[in-house]
């Protein structure tokens, strides 16, 4: 006898948000489409299978859903490997797994954030442009290791001379890790988002790419305007000030 009781409800609910997520990751990709017809087909395979149950046809499709479980892994192995980053991103799990890191559990005070602020401005005056990003929860060992390993201080004239446009670096990202430069001339992952105004240049949409994947922070300077602008968890504050960009390292750096 068939029976739908409340298990049953919840059941389908979770797996409706479940699929809802993932595709709301999914839409801003190429693989939207994709995803959307692999759907589709489960749904005709729960239809055939255990509504209908046509053996044969279903027979067919069960051997196309055991191979197809490999397949999607192949297509979606980036997608799977971001769901699961979003995931580990949130900020409760996020400060969680901060709990178990070794080192300085502190904020960063005045003496790393202004040399900052104060080369941000500087660079904003001259319309030189710059990307900083800045590690917390989420290892950024792999952008780290594209660029050139610099391991120094917090310094002002430190980050406005690798952003010098003669520099051989200014092209890159500076990533600042444990509260010292480490890295500088990174290559970071472009985001694809319909959503960035086309405005905003390449060095907007790798900021806003690195924030997609980890918890980090991203500070951006337009060279075409001088505006300064941050990212954090794929979102744009732009134009901002000194004292807004101050603020915000304050309250968001730890």
């Amino acid at each position: 006898m068939f029976s739908f009781g409340l298990t049953d409800i919840i059941d389908i609910l979770l797996v409706s948000f479940l699929l809802y997520y993932i595709y709301s990751l999914m839409r801003e990709t190429r693989s939207a489409n994709v995803f959307s017809g692999i759907i589709i087909f489960v749904m005709v395979w729960l239809l055939v299978t255990h509504v209908f149950n046509m053996r044969l046809l279903g027979g067919i499709m069960d051997q196309l859903m055991n191979i197809g479980v490999l397949a999607i892994v192949i297509i979606f192995q980036e997608e799977i490997r971001n769901f699961f980053s979003t995931i580990g991103k949130r900020r409760f799990f996020s400060t969680f797994s901060r709990m178990f890191r070794h080192g300085d559990k502190q904020s960063p005070g005045s003496e790393v954030i202004m040399p900052i602020v104060m080369a941000c401005l500087s660079m904003s005056k001259q319309k030189v442009g710059a990307l900083i990003v800045i590690e917390r929860g989420v290892s950024l060992s792999d952008e780290i290791k594209t660029g050139e390993v610099i391991n120094a201080n917090v310094n002002q004239r430190l980050i406005e001379n690798i952003f010098f446009k003669n520099s051989p670096l200014h092209d890159g990202a500076l990533v600042i890790s444990h509260r010292r430069l480490r890295a500088a001339g990174c290559i970071l992952p472009v985001s694809h988002s319909a959503d960035i105004p086309k405005s905003l240049g390449l060095r907007h949409r790798s900021a806003l790419g690195v924030t997609e994947k980890s918890d980090c922070l991203a500070i951006i300077v337009s060279e075409e305007t001088g505006g300064i602008s941050v990212a954090e968890s794929g979102h744009f504050k732009l134009r901002l000030s000194s004292d807004e960009l101050e603020s915000f390292l304050r309250e968001k750096w730890s």
